[in-house]
């Protein structure tokens, strides 16, 4: 296995689309289908399994992601260690996340950054989580913290960094909601919701919902989940969460979390930035520092 084959494997691992992941890393789909071929060979084991309409990563080929996440990470670090690039290092790095995130996981990222580029400038905005794929797909950021969506855009590479749980929570104040889930049964279809505006922690509410059988009475939508939180806390409804919001959030102690009877798909979070960008120093050397976190 080569650095290419490599890269090429690790694209398509995070896409499972394999034109997507031709037209990203600038190869033809009969030349990726090769290359992975080639790999399985290699190794003796399938990675991928195919039909018509979707790719996944078998186990085996779960196993080779993150072993190849780390080789790269390791060899690209290697090669800036031998040029001694790092210290000399100068320019802006745009950098999007959550306002959570901004002093839940950014800031490790970011320490070890400076000691390594202390000449680059860090330019850090926040905002919506939902946003942060679009927002480097849109070329407004260079790289981003996101929860990784169903589906990638195919200009964009991801790397996970860590799980992270989501809850349904609900108000601790009396209120309309508060009595509604008081009684026994809960009368789920009468319960208000506040809904994400978009992005995967909605999609998971609507899998929760389809899950429980619930028909949902709508009450509003929320863009952010700190947003979201707080409009749980005033008594408008219930809604959905990441823990590492809940826990940080300045009225936590005015929500509960409420059981879960049907399972909810953690968020896979991770950094995301173009796949053209990943050779270029500042990016690159983020990269490898979020690689090394996962």
């Amino acid at each position: 296995m080569d650095q290419r084959s490599a890269e090429l494997f690790l694209h398509l691992s995070n896409s499972l689309h394999f034109a997507r992941t031709s037209e990203a890393m600038h190869v033809s789909p009969s030349t990726l289908s090769r290359s992975i071929a080639r790999l399985e060979e290699e190794l003796g084991v399938v990675l991928f399994t195919r039909d018509k309409r979707s790719v996944e990563l078998t186990h085996a080929g779960r196993q080779v992601q993150r072993f190849v996440q780390q080789w790269l990470a390791d060899w690209r670090q290697l090669q800036a260690d031998l040029t001694g690039r790092g210290a000399d290092l100068s320019g802006e790095l745009r950098v999007y996340c959550s306002v959570t995130a901004s002093y839940s996981h950014i800031p490790q990222l970011i320490d070890r950054f400076r000691l390594i580029c202390p000449r680059a400038e860090i330019k850090l905005m926040t905002g919506d989580v939902a946003m942060a794929v679009s927002m480097v797909r849109d070329g407004q950021v260079d790289v981003a913290l996101a929860a990784r969506p169903d589906s990638l855009p195919m200009s964009v590479n991801f790397v996970s960094m860590t799980k992270v749980p989501l809850s349904i929570i609900a108000p601790k104040s009396h209120c309309l909601a508060r009595e509604l889930l008081d009684q026994t049964p809960i009368d789920w279809n009468r319960v208000p919701f506040i809904l994400p505006e978009h992005g995967p922690a909605r999609r998971r509410l609507e899998d929760w919902f389809a899950g429980m059988a619930i028909d949902p009475l709508i009450v509003g939508t929320v863009a952010g989940h700190e947003a979201l939180v707080s409009m749980v806390a005033l008594g408008s409804g219930v809604g959905i969460a990441p823990d590492v919001v809940l826990s940080n959030s300045p009225v936590s102690d005015r929500v509960v979390e409420v059981a879960a009877e049907v399972p909810i798909e953690p968020f896979d979070l991770g950094i995301c930035a173009l796949s053209k960008h990943l050779h270029e120093p500042l990016v690159q050397r983020f990269w490898q520092l979020a690689s090394h976190l996962n």
